[in-house]
């Protein structure tokens, strides 16, 4: 156990039985009374903020989190199975950790999960990936005003908009934060 004063930006807390990370911490002394603290806690499960009140001296619980680098071997069932880059231990990640990014994911990418004993409560794709287009639909003459895109799909089956020039075969670089086309990769 801490005291409120020994928590920063970015730790990890065990408040009210949720994990929260801290995104705001603000030590207030107002000319009337004791000193305390503003916090700003985003739930790690369901990424609601939570604000607090927290007096300088109370009793809080940072979490020891570790963070590592994976390699995501396949998919099963709700589960993605990541290999430790290390060790070579397997562990099941839920695919709800990786948000929508999830649908990205190819075999042997690296990817980036944090645990909290013996927990993963946190899991990230690569920001960039490339993959091969298995299918686009032809570029209609004549519609080449500027920003025109068609639809295609990429080899992991995930359809998205690309512009008119890339074909089937070709392959690119999508930004999994957005499921946007970035450019087309020689």
């Amino acid at each position: 156990m801490a005291k409120t004063s020994e928590a920063k930006v970015g730790n990890i807390l065990r408040y009210n039985g949720e994990l929260v990370t801290v995104t705001e911490l603000i030590h207030r002394t107002p000319g009337k009374g004791g000193a305390f603290y503003l916090g700003k806690f985003r739930n790690i499960k369901t990424g609601r903020i939570v604000e607090a009140r927290l007096g300088t001296d109370e009793q809080i619980e940072i979490c020891r989190v570790e963070t590592n680098d994976f390699q995501y071997l396949y998919e099963e069932g709700d589960y993605f199975v990541v290999m430790d880059n290390v060790t070579f231990d397997q562990f099941n990640i839920p695919k709800s950790l990786f948000g929508p990014a999830a649908k990205f994911l190819k075999e042997g990418m690296d990817v980036i999960v944090s645990f909290e004993s013996e927990e993963p409560i946190m899991a990230q794709a690569p920001n960039f990936v490339e993959l091969e287009i298995t299918y686009a639909e032809p570029a209609v003459k004549g519609d080449t005003s500027s920003g025109a895109l068609k639809y295609a799909t990429t080899e992991n089956g995930v359809e998205i908009k690309v512009p008119l020039f890339v074909n089937q075969g070709d392959k690119i670089k999508l930004d999994t934060r957005t499921g946007e086309y970035v450019e087309r990769v020689k």
